[in-house]
């Protein structure tokens, strides 16, 4: 396979159509599963096979256009045909009533009734026969052409008119409800940047975000989007970041502070220096995991596509034995009769109510999620997100905010504070750890990298260095006791995180560094115990004291402390056989993205907090929260249950319904047209109750100061 493209597919509305598409294209090889994206009627293909697929979507669905997708939209022929097409219902729709008037000349009402029903459903008939002739015979079309052929044969000349008629109606106006669902859906969206202020010799010029390099920079005016990914170095404002983070009030950004696309720019002019090109930005990166998350799909939608399958050849066999199999068992059964209730089956049994309502609930679920500051990669995550029953946290940076000081410098051994911070600082001048960052802010001085002579690093211990021409030693106790160095009885206890120092094979000090807890961790672990989650569990490489005294202020149930990074995989595999109902009920894990990703990638579920930066956090995780807000996982979870039951509505609701009417309609006591008119508003109510899933909106916050 070559380079692929994303292509759209200008004027799909079928649900049905687009799996047999989709079906045939990946039986033939030109598109691996998941290439296929019908809520987004989107499909990527290799460009020299554009031609070929165009054929193919040609013999499945008339008027269906293979669109490049950086092209400008096209106008389709279907476009044109709608309204002709149109037209021609109501044409047929006049005869048909005119019909009505003629019943007592046999040749004139079968004349008029036959040309309002080719008016009404021709094309229909000419699709159904040109499937059949190349061995497909088990679609909608399929059944409709039978049902009133039937309906015909059996001189029900009104019913079989008026059902053809009622369907075209139904199938417009079932399109324009899809059509609408997506707009609803994609609206949510809409933060794509239209342009960029390029500055330029003083002034500035409108560009597209794509031809702006990295290092260039930009103007961002009141009301404008902010385009591209980078830092403010002139001018302050208030932020719209609600599109990015959900986040109802705007956030303060000065020069020095870090922008992302998509924000709004409130009030004042600013002038950004591009960090990151237009396709590693923010609103690309949102974009694109949004529009191809529903390629992965969830079970539900996944069982529903093998009914699919089997249910219409299943309808076609039943309305068969309804037809003929009682007039030659029950005595005084009447054939017509008999076939008059099979055409009535045949009606009501279009499966297109499931098949275009789950798709569209889900990409519904998806793009509300994200407008919740919630990236899902896969539908099948989202209901994944349904059967939690374990949650387990990464502590530093998950939920505690990450951001170390040093609270306290203890010197043992006759050394002074400022001797401490110093041998401390220069040992970890070379590390971006967050407790290192935190030591060399309290040193707040240069580091001389001359002064070290060596420097070895101990993977979860700690740094071993020749700084001076002495040996020093900073990390956690584990390095001592490695080391053979005793800690002095006289150092007391801390509330934070502790780093010892020992100088020449000697206890030296220590330095206690506290990290906050988030502010809304205590209240998002109560949300989710109440949404059904079993246990809490921690898991961190900090010592006992400090992970028991986070564990106890947030609510956690259980801990495991002193971990290597290998140890938490270790532990996650051992928290999973624990964890009761497996593989039904799933475990999650919420972490940093990046120090985290072998255990992200371990868990039914990886929940990566604030990375949305970060290409490790979005390639290791399944669920990536755009802020460090741990309360949003309940968020994801609560969507998620809400996503899942208006599926399961629609699902419930379309086989209740047709459940009712088929035996209604073997009974004899419904007709064809009460039959097509329950068809039809089951598949338009389950696509309006699809887009129900984007009402859910986030909790508002509060302002952030300047």
């Amino acid at each position: 396979m070559g380079e692929e493209r994303k292509f759209i597919l200008s004027g799909l509305t079928c649900a049905n159509c687009a799996g047999k598409i989709e079906r045939t294209l990946v039986e033939r090889g030109i598109i691996r599963d998941g290439d296929f994206n019908f809520a987004a009627k989107t499909v990527l293909i290799p460009p020299d096979q554009a031609a070929k697929v165009q054929q193919i979507i040609d013999q499945i669905e008339e008027g269906v256009l293979l669109i490049p997708a950086q092209k400008p939209p096209q106008t389709s022929p279907w476009r044109f045909w709608l309204p002709i097409g149109f037209a021609g219902i109501l044409l047929g729709l006049g005869i048909f009533w005119r019909a009505e008037l003629h019943d007592r000349i046999e040749w004139l009402e079968y004349l008029l009734f036959l040309t309002a029903y080719l008016l009404a459903g021709g094309n229909v008939v000419k699709l159904a026969v040109r499937n059949a002739l190349r061995g497909d015979f088990f679609d909608e079309r399929f059944l409709m052409t039978v049902a009133t052929v039937g309906a015909f044969a059996i001189r029900e000349f009104p019913e079989a008119v008026a059902v053809m008629l009622f369907y075209r109606v139904g199938e417009y106006i079932q399109g324009l409800a899809v059509n609408r669902s997506r707009r609803s859906i994609q609206a949510l969206m809409n933060i794509r940047p239209d342009y960029a202020n390029l500055q330029i010799n003083g002034g500035s010029r409108k560009v597209s975000p794509e031809d702006v390099p990295v290092g260039a920079s930009i103007i961002v005016k009141p009301g404008e989007k902010v385009p591209l990914d980078g830092v403010i170095i002139d001018g302050a404002s208030y932020l719209d970041t609600s599109a990015l983070t959900g986040e109802s009030l705007p956030r303060y950004a000065a020069a020095g502070a870090a922008v992302k696309a998509g924000m709004v720019n409130q009030q004042g002019l600013l002038t950004v220096r591009v960090e990151k090109g237009y396709h590693e930005s923010s609103v690309a990166k949102i974009l694109d995991l949004v529009e191809n998350a529903v390629t992965r799909k969830a079970p539900t939608e996944q069982v529903l596509t093998k009914f699919s399958r089997v249910y219409t050849p299943f309808v076609v066999v039943a309305a068969l034995a309804v037809a003929f199999l009682p007039p030659l068992l029950l005595p005084g059964a009447v054939l017509a009769d008999w076939i008059y209730r099979a055409c009535t089956l045949l009606v009501i049994s279009c499966p297109c109510a499931l098949v275009i309502s789950i798709p569209l609930g889900y990409f519904g679920g998806i793009g509300g999620a994200s407008r919740n500051g919630i990236l899902v990669k896969g539908a099948n995550y989202l209901e994944a997100l349904t059967e939690v029953h374990t949650v387990v946290f990464d502590k530093t940076g998950t939920i505690t905010e990450g951001h170390f000081q040093v609270r306290a410098v203890m010197p043992q051994d006759g050394y002074r504070q400022d001797e401490i911070i110093r041998y401390a600082a220069m040992v970890e001048a070379g590390s971006s750890h967050p407790i290192a960052k935190s030591i060399l802010t309290a040193y707040a001085r240069p580091v001389d990298a001359g002064a070290i002579e060596h420097f070895e690093e101990i993977p979860g211990c700690g740094i071993r260095a020749v700084v001076e021409g002495k040996t020093i030693l900073v990390g956690n106790d584990r390095l001592l006791h490695r080391e053979n160095i005793v800690l002095a009885d006289s150092l007391g206890t801390s509330s934070g995180t502790v780093v010892y120092l020992a100088i020449d094979g000697r206890f030296a000090g220590a330095i206690s560094i506290a990290d906050q807890i988030k502010a809304d961790v205590t209240a998002g672990i109560r949300e989710l115990k109440r949404l059904g989650v079993q246990q809490t569990i921690m898991l961190t490489g900090d010592d006992q004291a400090v992970a028991e005294q986070v564990a106890q202020a947030v609510g956690i149930d259980r801990f495991y402390a002193e971990l290597l990074p290998a140890d938490k995989v270790a532990r996650l595999e051992e928290l999973e056989q624990q964890v009761p109902g497996r593989p039904k009920q799933k475990l999650v894990f919420v972490g940093d993205g990046i120090n985290d990703a072998p255990v992200l990638a371990r868990a039914d579920v990886g929940i990566a907090m604030g990375g949305l930066g970060s290409d490790a956090a979005i390639e290791a995780a399944d669920v990536v929260i755009m802020e460090d807000q741990p309360s949003k996982i309940a968020t994801a979870i609560q969507l998620a249950h809400r996503t899942k039951q208006i599926i399961m509505q629609n699902i419930f609701f379309a086989f209740a319904v047709k459940a009712l009417f088929i035996g209604l309609g073997i009974w004899g006591v419904t007709t064809m047209w009460e039959a097509v008119f329950a068809d039809v508003g089951v598949a338009i109510l389950a696509v309006l109750n699809a887009t129900r899933v984007l009402t859910i909106r986030p909790e508002p916050k509060r302002p952030c100061s300047p």
